[in-house]
C-alpha cells in the first residue's frame, strides 16, 4: 500500500465515518503529510503498512527539535488516529504510536483583547473604502456572536434569523447552532448588505454568502487574518492577535459580566462544559466575589 492510497482511504474514512469538517480532515492528513516529508528527506523506504515504532520515533525525535510540546502532542494524536484506522481497515495488527507518549502540556489560557481594545480596533476601520463596511461587520460579528473564523467565512444570508434576534452557524463536524446577534450587530451587518454588498458582481455558488471579497467570492480564512492583522499595526496593539482572539474575548467578557457557564458554552458551540470552563481561569476576582455573595458563612 502506497502512502498516497493511505491518506485517500483516510481522508475518506475521516469524512464518512467520523463526520468531521473540512478544516478537522485537513489537519488530520497534515500530520501524515509531515511524517512522509520525512521518510522522504531521509530515504526511508517504509509503507503505511511496514512502518514501525523506530522509525516513527524517529520522526519525533527530529520534530520536537523545531516545533512546540502542544504540536509535537497534536502530531503524535493525528499519528496515532491514522494506524488506528488502518488496523480498524485490516491493512495493520498494531500501532507503531502506542508507546509514544505525549510530551505534557499545561492548559494554555486563552489570550483575550480589553473592550477599550477592541473598540479601538473597530474605530480605526477605514470606512471611505469600499471594504470598510464589510470589515466592520465582521468584527461586530466575531466579537458579538463568538463564532471561529471558519463560522464566519461559512455564513450565509439565509443563516440570519434576524427577526428572531438568531443566527444559524455551522461549526464543527457540520453541528449547527443557534447564536443569539445583538441589534447593533444586527445594524452593521444591515449597512454592509444594503449599502456595499449589493453592489457587487456575485459569481455563481457566492451568491448566499455574507462576506465577500471585491470580486464577488466568499471570503478566505486567510483574509480574515490578514484584516486583523492590520488593523492591529495601525493602532500601535502590543500583542499578537487572530480571529480566534475575538471568540476568546466574547467568551471572556460575558463571564466576567455576569453571564452563566452554560449558556456562554451552548453560544460557543462546546460539546463539553470543561472546555468552556477554561474561562474561569481568566477571572478569578470573579469566583471570589461569587464565594463572598453566595456563601452562607461569607
Amino acid at each position: 500500500m502506497k502512502w498516497e492510497q493511505a491518506i485517500q482511504d483516510y481522508r475518506y474514512y475521516l469524512k464518512i465515518e467520523r463526520g468531521l469538517s473540512k478544516n478537522s480532515i485537513h489537519n488530520y492528513c497534515l500530520d501524515v503529510e509531515k511524517l512522509i516529508l520525512f521518510l522522504n528527506n531521509t530515504n526511508i523506504h517504509e509503507n503505511p503498512i511496514a512502518i514501525g515504532k523506530e522509525t516513527v520515533q524517529q520522526f519525533i525525535y527530529e520534530i520536537a527539535k523545531v516545533i512546540n510540546p502542544r504540536s509535537q502532542a497534536r502530531i503524535i494524536s493525528g499519528l496515532k488516529s491514522f494506524f488506528n484506522f488502518l488496523i480498524f481497515e485490516d491493512y495493520r495488527k498494531d500501532n507503531p504510536m502506542d508507546l509514544i507518549e505525549s510530551p505534557k502540556v499545561g492548559r494554555k489560557l486563552p489570550d483575550t483583547l480589553s473592550e477599550d481594545e477592541i473598540n479601538t480596533l473597530i474605530a480605526a476601520i477605514d470606512l471611505s473604502k469600499d471594504e470598510g463596511e464589510r470589515n466592520r461587520a465582521i468584527l461586530e460579528t466575531l466579537y458579538g456572536c463568538g463564532l471561529r473564523v471558519s463560522e464566519l467565512v461559512n455564513l450565509q444570508i439565509s443563516d440570519l434569523y434576524f427577526e428572531e434576534d438568531f443566527i444559524k452557524v455551522t461549526g464543527k463536524g457540520d453541528k449547527q447552532r443557534f447564536v443569539p446577534i445583538s441589534a447593533i450587530n444586527k445594524k452593521y451587518i444591515n449597512i454592509y448588505k444594503k449599502e456595499k454588498r449589493i453592489h457587487l458582481k456575485i459569481q455563481k455558488g457566492h451568491e448566499d454568502y455574507l462576506f465577500l471579497n471585491r470580486r464577488g467570492r466568499q471570503l478566505t480564512r486567510a483574509m480574515i487574518f490578514t484584516i486583523i492583522k492590520q488593523l492591529a499595526e495601525t493602532i500601535g496593539l502590543n500583542k499578537i492577535i487572530s480571529p480566534h482572539t475575538f471568540r476568546h474575548s466574547f467568551a471572556s467578557h460575558l463571564l466576567a459580566n455576569g453571564a452563566d457557564l452554560r449558556a456562554i458554552q451552548q453560544m460557543l458551540g462546546h460539546e463539553s462544559i470543561t472546555t468552556t470552563e477554561i474561562y474561569m481561569h481568566l477571572d478569578r476576582t470573579k469566583l471570589s466575589e461569587v464565594l463572598n455573595e453566595f456563601h452562607p458563612r461569607k
